[in-house]
């Protein structure tokens, strides 16, 4: 048995377990020690330890911005500006619609980055959905998929920047004229099959028209028969989540801080700096007025970096599996084992499984498409495929994987910017992520043989 065979089996465990168990840390910690199990036998450990500290290091980016994320939402409830944000627009979302769809338009403003996307929404929407009595599932749901499937759709994103960069340096997509990567990246937009059916099941949602399926039915339903908006294995992420209506907060303490966030990461492109800025904007905006105390200023921070660790916890150790995977060469073997079913009509199609498969599985999105496509577009080419169809599919692959996998960061960001839990969330939204995959998969595949 091949060790990329083994690492399979150790994927779909891991994927078994958490579905089974509900128990996302403890199953992805022995899905990332069983790996160098296999390679490095009793010195197993040790080499665990040595890819931890590496994948921190080279995650660390990510673990500074979600941690200061976690500093800024604990000062802007602190301030209960928050309160007031939610006050007026609890004004407007008077209706289940009506949230959802403010949710959904939301989603479509804030697509410079998937984490600004999905942190600043669930600031903005927790306490209205409580309101109205919506289960904090839907909100992670619509968190998920308005984060990177709005993303991708757009040129002025950080995926759009990624992805241009990864196409450009191609010989078959310089052979097909294009001079700069955005303009190929453009190109194969109309056909991001994933992103469209994702926010078109979206929509249905909103409307009404998308029934209630799985653990999606099960969450309206514990809300209808006991009027818990989260269960109770959430309620440890909501001890300051309660939304009082009556409580005095001013909007512009949650205004001026989130304005200055978004308008910095549009403009400058640098997350952590826009971040910082809206934390000094916070002193500033606070201390003098009393909002918040000096000695309680710093204090607020660390608890907001302390409520965001597990979540840190879990990326860290998600990475730590995927650098186990890989010195299990599970990637070459997915790819050597689907060669046999290559041709140029159903290669688009292909695409998108492998790369849907290989994101799902390792939860590494760019470096899991920078890996794959070198070895797909020049094999596309070879057998005279459509690669703008295989541009797209590449796309919506990696947009399927920030999407569906259960330990992906985008998955992790959105249940706890909801304050639920993550395996929760994961559940409640597969239906409605198999449908859109399923389209996806048909859409590639009729196209690959009409275009």
């Amino acid at each position: 048995m091949t060790k990329g065979l083994i690492a399979v089996i150790i994927i779909l465990m891991v994927i078994v377990l958490a579905i089974a168990t509900k128990r996302c840390l403890e199953v992805l910690i022995l899905g990332s020690l069983l790996p160098f199990l296999f390679v490095y036998g009793p010195k197993c450990l040790s080499k665990w330890s040595s890819a931890f500290q590496q994948s921190l290091a080279d995650n660390v980016y990510i673990v500074v911005v979600c941690s200061m994320f976690g500093g800024l939402i604990a000062l802007l409830t602190a301030s209960k500006g928050s309160y007031g944000f939610q006050k007026i627009i609890s004004k407007l979302c008077n209706t289940e619609r009506k949230t959802l769809f403010t949710t959904f338009i939301l989603g479509l403003l804030i697509f410079v980055d998937d984490y600004l996307n999905v942190l600043t929404i669930g600031v903005c929407m927790k306490g209205v959905y409580d309101k109205r009595k919506l289960p904090r599932e839907a909100l992670a749901y619509m968190l998920d998929a308005t984060g990177a499937p709005v993303c991708v759709l757009l040129p002025f994103s950080t995926w759009a920047a990624f992805y241009s960069s990864l196409f450009i340096k191609q010989d078959s997509i310089k052979a097909m004229g294009f001079h700069d990567g955005l303009s190929a990246y453009m190109s194969a937009v109309p056909y991001l099959f994933y992103p469209f059916f994702t926010l078109g099941i979206v929509v249905l949602f909103c409307a009404g028209i998308m029934p209630k399926l799985g653990g999606m039915k099960k969450a309206y339903e514990r809300v209808r028969t006991t009027g818990m908006v989260y269960s109770e294995k959430s309620r440890r992420f909501n001890h300051d989540a309660d939304f009082d209506e009556d409580a005095d907060g001013n909007i512009l303490d949650f205004l001026i801080p989130m304005g200055i966030l978004v308008a910095l990461a549009i403009i400058t492109g640098d997350l952590i700096m826009s971040v910082v800025a809206a934390l000094v904007v916070c002193f500033f905006l606070y201390i003098p007025r009393k909002v918040i105390k000096f000695d309680d200023f710093l204090n607020l921070i660390i608890k907001g970096v302390a409520d965001i660790l597990p979540m840190n916890i879990l990326l860290v150790i998600t990475f730590t599996m995927e650098a186990g995977l890989e010195k299990m060469e599970m990637t070459d073997f997915i790819i050597k084992t689907m060669e046999p079913l290559l041709s140029a009509s159903i290669f688009p199609m292909i695409t998108f499984i492998l790369v849907a498969v290989l994101t799902f599985t390792t939860g590494s999105l760019w470096g899991m498409c920078a890996i794959v496509v070198p070895i797909v577009f020049p094999l596309g080419a070879a057998l005279g495929a459509n690669m703008t169809l295989v541009m797209a599919a590449v796309i919506s692959g990696g947009a399927f994987g920030s999407h569906a996998c259960f330990y992906t960061d985008a998955t992790l960001l959105s249940s706890q910017s909801a304050g639920i839990d993550n395996m929760e969330h994961a559940i409640s939204q597969l239906p409605y992520v198999a449908i859109a995959a399923a389209g996806t998969v048909i859409s590639y595949g009729v196209c690959g043989f009409v275009l």
